[in-house]
């Protein structure tokens, strides 16, 4: 009987360390699935502020009849955006709270542009009147 006792007990502490095991795993990776949630986040809205500076640089240097429209994905979180002295400031929500985010333009950019902070793909019209840049 004591050699069934034995068993059970070493049963038990076989299944107690892996469940413990297994539970640290599943912690780790989910910790590292939200920094990694967050660094495509922040990519993502890199890419959405390049292409527009891109195109606002594009247009201004080629003179005041150019025109351009590009289609960029704004990912979700985005809570607000606006330019400030030429640059394209956002606001986004992340795993570790709220951060901030600006991107530098080379060129003057209007401050009316309003922008849908809904995620999804956005077309944008860029074009100049040899002065500033309008995006629309």
């Amino acid at each position: 009987m004591a050699v069934r006792g034995q068993i059970s007990l070493e049963y038990l502490i076989v299944v107690s360390f892996v469940m413990f095991a297994v539970i640290v795993l599943l912690g780790v990776s989910l910790f590292y699935a939200s920094s990694v949630q967050d660094q495509i986040k922040v990519n993502q809205l890199s890419t959405f502020a390049n292409k527009i500076l891109n195109s606002a640089e594009s247009v201004y240097y080629s003179g005041e009849p150019s025109k351009s429209t590009i289609t960029a994905f704004l990912p979700e979180g985005v809570q607000d955006f606006e330019i400030v002295s030429n640059s394209l400031v956002f606001t986004f929500v992340t795993s570790s709270g709220t951060s901030i985010v600006a991107f530098e333009s080379n060129v003057p950019l209007d401050e009316g542009f309003e922008l849908s902070l809904n995620q999804g793909v956005k077309r944008l019209t860029i074009t100049t009147d040899g002065d500033k840049i309008y995006v629309a």
